[in-house]
């Protein structure tokens, strides 16, 4: 694959549908749902027309922008994975600080 292929085909990809997904319409409300998308791609070529590359995608759910009645409000997705990390970390953190007051009680 030469590398203007590869490059023509990341800017296809990389446009506002992969941001926005169609608005759903239900109960007198317009819902417009929406990801964080990030992308990356490399390639490379010599003299004897050898190339390579390649490109990364990467979207998750950010949120849904909500029209009803005439008003934009914008919900955000909740991240239950994120959450339930930072918690395992907090907690982590704390039995470390704990076991130390301990020790220095001792």
């Amino acid at each position: 694959m030469k590398v203007d292929e590869m490059l023509r085909g990341a800017r296809d990809a990389m446009t506002a549908r992969t941001v926005f997904a169609e608005p759903i319409e239900r109960n007198g409300m317009l819902i417009i749902p929406a990801a964080k998308v990030r992308g990356g791609g490399g390639g490379g070529g010599d003299s004897e027309d050898n190339a390579g590359g390649g490109f990364g995608l990467a979207a998750s759910p950010a949120g849904a922008y909500i029209v009803r009645d005439g008003k934009v409000s914008w919900e955000p997705a909740i991240d239950v994975n994120r959450m339930v990390l930072g918690g395992q970390i907090v907690a982590i953190v704390l039995l470390l600080v704990l076991r130390s007051i301990l020790k220095n009680r001792r």
